[in-house]
């Protein structure tokens, strides 16, 4: 089924790996094992267990969607060897102001290295546009991760922010590599549903020249 949330391209020729900023290590798990997360959701009567689900491209693979301050977690079930492939978070971002919370989410994955280049985490992160929730990057992402932000950003809406003191700062659909490289450098992609002037203004973005807070047009 298609789960529908209470939530209301990304064009880079010049990219090169030596320029990421890349210390995530994905294959390094962190917080409550998958095997743990499993076992919650087979087991009748607990909070896990009954999750609302959608099911992905590849007919093996279901996922179970849970909801929690704000945050979606979204479990990858292999139906077929009856464990969890992995598992996207989709996060608040404490760095941002209230208004651009209500909007903005951080997807970060944690996938099994026999699932990865599968195209599901792809699938899970369409699957949260469709839904309607924007994405932003964190400050540092994995080289899987940066390859799963390149591909999508070739069929949604995307651009460049700079964060700072919780202030969305529009810097445009490209940027030099250098100002990639700053840690308060973030990317975006948006839902169909959210063009970009309505988005920089429900977040409160602001101009990279002047003081203007973008106004939807």
């Amino acid at each position: 089924m298609n789960l529908a949330l209470p939530f209301p391209h990304f064009r880079i020729p010049f990219f090169r790996p030596a320029e990421l900023r890349v210390d995530v290590d994905p294959s390094k798990e962190r917080g409550e094992s998958l095997e743990s997360i499993y076992e919650r959701i087979r087991t009748a009567g607990g909070p896990l267990h009954g999750l609302p689900t959608f099911g992905l491209p590849d007919s093996h693979f279901k996922v179970h969607v849970r909801e929690s301050d704000g945050e979606i977690y979204a479990y990858v079930e292999d139906m077929q060897r009856r464990c969890l492939a992995g598992c996207t978070v989709f996060s608040r971002l404490v760095e941002v102001s209230r208004r651009a919370d209500r909007r903005l989410r951080s997807p970060h994955s944690r996938y099994l290295a026999q699932y990865q280049r599968r195209g599901i985490a792809t699938a899970v992160y369409d699957w949260a546009l469709a839904s309607g929730i924007c994405l932003m990057s964190g400050a540092r992402q994995s080289p899987g991760a940066h390859a799963l932000w390149r591909r999508l950003a070739r069929r949604h809406e995307s651009g460049f922010v700079e964060l700072r003191n919780k202030q969305l700062t529009y810097l445009g659909r490209e940027i030099a590599a250098e100002d990639l490289d700053r840690l308060e450098t973030r990317m975006f992609l948006l839902p169909e549903k959210w063009p970009l002037p309505l988005f920089r203004a429900a977040v409160g973005m602001r101009d990279a020249v002047g003081d203007g807070v973008a106004a939807a047009s």
